[in-house]
């Protein structure tokens, strides 16, 4: 069964799977591929070739799946595909990828996108991501699993971010954060290991201290020289 409000727009060739409810006056594409059970809500837009995974929500004038802000994007055949259970909330955007990013942007399983998030083309996000509210993402940076980005944050192109890895809001990141590790600040600077993190997803103490320990060695003991740093935060 499907609820679709009569002023929506869904274009002929569209996939709608059961039990989806789409909202007033909103625009489905023709090469939208939509889940079961997920819920389009007032003035959101799925547009392009999209594909949303099972129990998705994406809230009031989302926009999804559109055009990459890209100079060099010349109309070549590109896509976006967000996983199950994923929450877009108002007034986001997820532009689709570009060939020089293979193609494709990719949104994991149960992450969390809160409002006025862009996320750029080609960007990949892994599972269980928290991104809060007026973050921008530039192109072609991935997101490991676990991460939370803080709200009003901006990340650099090309650059990744490590799983359970926590950037602080207002901040401003233009290299790599490594897995399990806190940043914040303009330019960010690592701050230390998102231990809470770690001990609300790890049962294993000893994996924690191991964690502990390798950062204790990598970068507070002054046994890594500058070269192998180069592209992560110091």
């Amino acid at each position: 069964m499907q609820n679709i409000h009569p002023t929506a727009i869904v274009e002929d060739g569209a996939k709608i799977g059961d039990n989806v409810t789409i909202g007033a006056y909103c625009y489905i594409s023709s090469r939208a591929i939509i889940g079961d059970g997920c819920t389009i809500m007032q003035g959101a837009i799925v547009d392009g070739k999209t594909t949303l995974g099972q129990n998705c929500k994406l809230f009031y004038h989302t926009v999804v799946g559109s055009m990459p802000q890209d100079l060099k994007y010349k109309g070549e055949d590109v896509e976006l595909v967000i996983g199950n259970s994923t929450t877009v909330r108002e007034f986001c955007q997820i532009n689709a990828g570009t060939q020089g990013g293979g193609g494709v942007t990719k949104i994991g399983d149960n992450c969390f996108i809160m409002a006025h998030v862009h996320l750029a083309h080609d960007v990949i996000v892994g599972n269980n991501v928290i991104i809060a509210n007026n973050t921008a993402i530039a192109g072609h940076v991935e997101i490991g699993n676990n991460a939370f980005v803080g709200g009003m944050s901006a990340v650099h192109q090309f650059c990744k971010i490590g799983e359970y890895s926590m950037i602080g809001g207002g901040s401003a990141l233009s290299q790599d954060l490594p897995p399990y590790c806190i940043c914040e600040g303009n330019r960010a600077h690592m701050r230390g290991l998102n231990l809470v993190g770690l001990r609300r997803n790890l049962d294993n103490k000893e994996e924690i201290d191991n964690i502990k320990n390798a950062y204790k060695k990598i970068f507070l003991s002054g046994c890594c020289d500058a070269r192998c740093r180069t592209r992560v935060i110091k």
